[in-house]
């Protein structure tokens, strides 16, 4: 939609190919359906949290930074709001309004919008001569490849823009989860399904003991394993096999101050049984998980507790480990990591180094960034950059050629 504005602007007469019956199915349930529209930083932050091939967006970022995306939607009549962790919302907490304001833009600029599925891509020479879908062929100089990845598949996501790509000659870097929760062996996480934890650091250390990444947050025990923002981050650092996920549950005590802080509350419930007594150090279904793993009986009273055993409570709780299965499935990613391989298209112009004419924008190329309204910065400006380049492609009107 942002591509089909920027073009649209530049003089263009411009169809929008959809094949959902509507627009916008995807921004739709975007920040849980409030849509993070985008983070409220500088061009050089946005790239500091897209950890895959953020270099790549430096001159599209730089030309259409967050302060031009605030100002597209305020100017268009959507007001915005900035929350914790600099991340913007419209005012309304409605996604619904973001996407009025796009189409609103669309219809005020007289942008073609036609719900029909593309099957092809036609080229002559190496250029895009225009399109072909399941009814009819449209005749154009440019076409921009908007199709997203093939993350939540509801919402039409299903990876139609890489077969259409790889048709074309494109190398389509495999497809994966990317901010999407992690499965964990054993039986800790389902015990403790439900309890969500605040302020906590999380490390994701790989088999040799490597951190490849470190965050503070909050984290959310699942069935499977572990969601919520620092695990999704974590996601997108997660390779090769053996990996641990490591929650230090105090970071804002050292291991003196937390060893004295344990010997008081057991001091205080001294006759007490242990699962009893830690009530005001840990959340109550994190009580029976901690104790098994320190191998204390629950009934066994507080005063009895060695001071090994509180030593290595001290240790389990600056550093609760959990061994990491894999990735949930690519279908439950709030995006999809993989995609056009960014070598294969120009960094200024989104346009294909092997095709002319063909542009790309959002999802479907191999970048992706951090929770917080990053990723969709990145959808605005490579549109804005591909709707401004495709537009150099000469002023022209779209020709619907032939019914199939």
């Amino acid at each position: 939609m942002f591509a089909a504005i920027t073009a649209a602007r530049q003089g263009n007469r411009v169809l929008l190919l959809e094949k959902n019956p509507r627009l916008g199915k995807k921004l739709l349930i975007t920040g849980k359906g409030r849509c993070n529209v985008t983070n409220d930083c500088t061009a050089q932050e946005v790239l500091q949290n897209t950890p895959r091939n953020g270099r790549f967006l430096y001159s599209a970022m730089t030309a259409f930074p967050p302060e031009r995306t605030k100002a597209f939607f305020e100017e268009a009549g959507c007001e915005l709001k900035t929350e914790r962790g600099n991340r913007v919302f419209p005012v309304t907490d409605k996604s619904s309004s973001i996407l009025e304001c796009l189409q609103r833009q669309l219809r005020k600029l007289s942008v073609t919008v036609s719900t029909a599925r593309v099957e092809q891509i036609l080229t002559e020479q190496g250029h895009v001569t225009g399109v072909r879908t399941q009814e009819e062929t449209y005749l154009a100089p440019w076409v921009i490849l908007a199709t997203g990845g093939v993350s939540y598949p509801a919402t039409g996501s299903t990876g139609d823009g890489y077969a259409m790509a790889k048709e074309l000659g494109h190398t389509i870097i495999a497809p994966e989860g990317s901010l999407v929760p992690l499965e964990i062996l054993g039986t800790d996480c389902p015990d403790m399904q439900g309890l969500s934890l605040r302020n906590v650091g999380v490390k994701l250390v790989n088999a040799k003991g490597k951190v490849l990444y470190r965050d503070f947050g909050e984290l959310l025990f699942t069935h499977f394993g572990v969601s919520g923002p620092t695990v999704l981050s974590a996601s997108c650092h997660l390779k090769g096999e053996g990996c641990r996920l490591i929650i230090d549950l105090k970071p804002a005590l050292e291991e003196g101050k937390l060893d004295e802080r344990i010997l008081r509350d057991l001091d205080k419930n001294q006759n007490r049984s242990m699962e009893n007594a830690l009530t005001e150090l840990l959340p109550r279904s994190m009580i029976p998980v901690v104790l098994r793993r320190l191998e204390i009986d629950g009934h066994l009273q507080a005063n009895s507790l060695t001071k090994q055993k509180r030593r290595a409570m001290v240790e389990l709780l600056k550093g609760f480990s959990l061994e990491i299965v894999g990735k949930r499935p690519v279908s439950e990613a709030i995006i999809t990591s993989g995609g056009v391989k960014v070598s294969e298209v120009d960094p200024k112009t989104m346009e294909s180094k092997k095709v002319s004419g063909l542009y790309f924008a959002g999802e479907i190329l191999d970048c992706d960034a951090y929770t917080g309204g990053f990723n969709l910065q990145i959808a605005w400006a490579t549109a804005y950059a591909a709707g401004c380049a495709a537009s150099l492609a000469g002023k022209t009107s779209i020709d619907k050629t032939a019914k199939l």
